[in-house]
């Protein structure tokens, strides 16, 4: 079986990667499976200068889900290159590193840095986070903001650059054209959507930041959808993400016309999540008969 997949110029030896925020920096999980086995590694994401994030409470659990309002908390660029990445370079894996800024500029230059140094493969550029302070959003629901900084970072880069869309717009399929045509060589479709949890005891949002960001099998057909949308908008690949527990749940995602997937709130559950999927998806080619898991992306839109 043939288990290859591309994302723009990167080669992955199979489509299942990690979901940035959900697996640190790769190391936190290396005693539970071996990171040479997946297709990707996803680095928590990544700003200039190290961030404190929003003030707990920042997690609460939902119906078939989890609420996060971490606020992008992170050690920062420099010391990701210094204490992280010697480590990864040590596995057989891709690393792609999410990133994010507050300003145009900030995002340039976190590109610019990254793009130097030798063990990361691509770039995701984190432009929907929802839990940031009011204003950030900006970059990932205003048109014309989205084209602005991807067009910017991709002139600071050449690395493979994939562009994660937010699930809080109107028209996904409108910000997919916006993000491919300013550059981007492949989309991670969705980010969590925008989510409230209150206390009935004391009324106040269970939260700190009081919306958080919602994740897991709860937002899966949801996120199903968008892959499903933005399939038909665009032509770049697309990294299909939201809720994916199972095996089944990864190969709806390539269905619908994902290249590759990413795991994400299941690894708080079960930290082998992702070579379990893996398994999974090779077993299900094994009793279909088919030789390239290439051939199944948008194979749902010839139905």
């Amino acid at each position: 079986m043939d288990l290859t997949v591309r994302i723009g110029n990167l080669h992955l030896k199979n489509p299942v990667m990690t979901a940035s925020g959900t697996f640190g920096y790769g190391e936190e999980y290396a005693e539970f499976i071996d990171l040479s086995m997946l297709g990707a590694v996803v680095v928590k994401g990544l700003s200039l200068l190290p961030k404190e994030g929003n003030p707990p409470p920042r997690i609460v659990e939902t119906a078939s889900g989890m609420l996060n309002a971490i606020g992008l908390q992170n050690i920062g660029i420099e010391r990701f290159i210094r204490e992280k990445v010697p480590f990864l370079r040590t596995y057989d894996t891709n690393v792609i590193v999410n990133f994010f800024g507050d300003s145009v500029d900030e995002y340039v230059a976190a590109a610019e840095r990254l793009s130097s140094v030798d063990g990361i493969h691509g770039l995701e550029m984190n432009i929907s986070c929802p839990n940031k302070q009011a204003g950030w959003c900006i970059f990932g629901t205003d048109p014309r903001v989205t084209s602005e900084v991807v067009g910017a970072v991709r002139k600071a880069t050449k690395l493979p650059l994939i562009v994660k869309l937010s699930p809080n717009v109107t028209d996904i399929s409108l910000m997919a054209k916006v993000a491919a045509d300013a550059g981007a060589d492949a989309l991670s479709v969705i980010n969590t959507l925008t989510g409230m949890v209150i206390d009935i005891r004391t009324r106040r949002p269970k939260l700190a930041n009081r919306t958080g960001g919602l994740s897991g099998p709860a937002i899966r057909p949801v996120a199903v959808r968008m892959v499903y949308e933005v399939y038909k908008a665009v032509k770049v690949p697309i990294i299909g993400m939201g809720g994916i527990m199972h095996a089944e749940d990864a190969l709806e995602f390539i269905l619908a016309g994902a290249s590759a997937v990413a795991v994400g709130t299941a690894n708080f559950i079960n930290p082998t999540a992702t070579t379990d999927i893996l398994e999974g998806i090779e077993a299900y080619m094994s009793e279909e008969k088919i030789g390239m898991v290439s051939t199944l992306t948008g194979a749902a839109h010839a139905a």
